[in-house]
């Protein structure tokens, strides 16, 4: 019985190990479902910000010159590197704009007001 189990397990291996094995050549991918095409649009559009004039001399008044500003860029993983350039519109330049402080200006102002009336 144990010459007849060991015959039977040795066809077993020798069949599986002659199932071949189909392996196919990947494309290259940056990131999840983001192509080597996705992530060079995403590079152009975020250098093309940096590029831009006024954000250009911010980054020179911190010290920061073109080539490594883009070395930066260039080592963004793929996926912080699709959601900045997804998301530069929302960027805004840090500080608040006129309108805001305005609006602080009317609120602390409001807020003055009960607290005098209150007292």
């Amino acid at each position: 019985m144990s010459k007849r189990l060991s015959v039977v397990v040795l066809a077993l291996i020798l069949a599986i190990s002659a199932i071949p094995s189909f392996a196919a050549p990947i494309p290259s991918k940056t990131a999840a479902n983001q192509s080597l095409d996705s992530r060079a649009a995403d590079l152009a559009v975020v250098r093309d910000v940096a590029a831009n004039d006024q954000v250009a001399q911010v980054l020179a008044a911190r010290g920061f010159t073109p080539d490594q500003v883009n070395a930066k860029i260039s080592q963004l993983s793929p996926q912080d590197l699709h959601q900045l350039a997804q998301n530069l519109d929302q960027i805004q330049a840090a500080g608040l704009t006129q309108q805001e402080w305005i609006w602080i200006g009317i609120g602390a102002l409001a807020a003055l007001i009960l607290v005098v009336a209150l007292s």
